[in-house]
């Protein structure tokens, strides 16, 4: 018997680099929209974590004709009201870099001190499979936000997050520590085992 197909739903390759990995030996055939012909990024105007990743999901899972797998997550910090959260992507503007994004929040908290730099990183990972079937699993993890980027491994807001118990930030660390503990590591291996077990009972694309 094939492996059903599954496709990871995100147009950010670093992204979908970092969801392949965390998809590494699934019973399924992962497969990333570089394999699909080019289509337009649905526009995310959902406005919560969830709302978002099951937009993306549906949307690439209908364009293809295929079971899709895509995510929403971002940084939510105490002190500023829980900004960006779900804006965390486009934070410092339309077409920002992560660089951009990153200078933003450091200027945002610029005068808050050490101890109140509290924050989470939160992640949403849905599910679509090709008879409609919908889930959805989250993954939190709580930090703190530094002084100033460190490291260079990781993506976005990683050079700035330190989660707690750690001195070293996402950015610091390698992958493995890092999806050991991140919110998309949490989020993926819940949905690991629901994409397990969906095979163990007969799914089939």
């Amino acid at each position: 018997m094939t492996n059903p197909l599954l496709l990871i739903g995100s147009g950010n390759r670093d992204k979908a680099a970092e969801l392949r990995h965390l998809l590494v030996g699934l019973p399924w055939e992962v497969m990333s929209l570089a394999d699909y012909p080019p289509a337009e990024e649905p526009e995310e105007d959902q406005d919560t974590f969830e709302g978002n990743a099951l937009l993306k999901a549906r949307y690439y899972g209908s364009s293809f004709g295929v079971a899709c797998v895509a995510d929403d997550s971002g940084l939510e910090v105490d002190a500023l009201g829980g900004a960006p959260g779900i804006h965390s992507a486009r934070y410092a503007g339309p077409g920002c870099s992560y660089d951009d994004n990153n200078r933003k929040l450091l200027g945002a908290l610029a005068a808050v001190s050490d101890d109140q730099r509290i924050a989470r990183f939160v992640c949403c990972a849905a599910f679509i499979g090709l008879d409609g079937t919908e889930h959805v699993e989250r993954g939190t993890i709580k930090g703190r936000i530094a002084a100033s980027a460190r490291g260079a491994n990781g993506f976005g807001y990683d050079p700035l997050f330190i989660p707690d118990g750690m001195s070293l930030t996402f950015g610091e660390l390698d992958p493995d520590s890092k999806h050991s503990v991140s919110h998309r590591g949490r989020a993926f291996r819940q949905l690991r085992r629901y994409l397990e077990s969906l095979v163990a009972h007969g799914y089939a694309s």
